[in-house]
């Protein structure tokens, strides 16, 4: 399995630092919904403190939780693509202390200093890559019983 990356110590320390001049602290209440899947993904969050799980629902009585997130972990990433809506939801599993960015002010600053945004977006996709493997041999397990060797 791969490490979990986290992008605010993945980005080169003066891009992480252009990037904290967005930054807004914010909080959740413990089970407090943070965004629900199909809402327009405009901001996201690195969370400081605190769990976040993503869920899926799968019946209109049932969500399925398909992560947990944790400090130091990106919650969203539906506003780097087209069509900008939310892919799971997320609930606050305890009380959430967070850095929130503003979707539209990270894109300009991207378009203004390109190093950063590709930057940005290669940690972003190593963090999805990252989470699709542990994805991957979660299902592994719960299917088959057992990883491949």
């Amino acid at each position: 399995m791969t490490k979990a990356i986290k992008l605010l110590t993945a980005l080169p320390q003066a891009q992480r630092e252009r990037l904290m001049e967005l930054a807004q602290e914010v909080s959740f209440p413990e089970d407090s919904r943070i965004f629900e899947a199909g809402g327009t993904a405009d901001r996201f969050w690195v969370i400081r403190s605190g769990a976040v799980n993503l869920d899926q629902e799968v019946t209109s009585h049932k969500r399925v939780t398909v992560a947990s997130l944790g400090a130091g972990d990106l919650l969203g990433w539906s506003w780097l693509f087209p069509p900008y809506t939310w892919d799971f939801g997320a609930v606050a599993f305890s009380q959430v202390r967070a850095y929130e960015y503003d979707a539209a002010a990270v894109l300009a600053l991207c378009v203004e200093d390109p190093l950063l945004g590709l930057s940005l977006v290669r940690t972003v996709a190593e963090i999805l890559a990252s989470r699709l493997e542990v994805t991957r041999g979660k299902l592994l397990d719960a299917y088959v019983g057992r990883r491949p060797a």
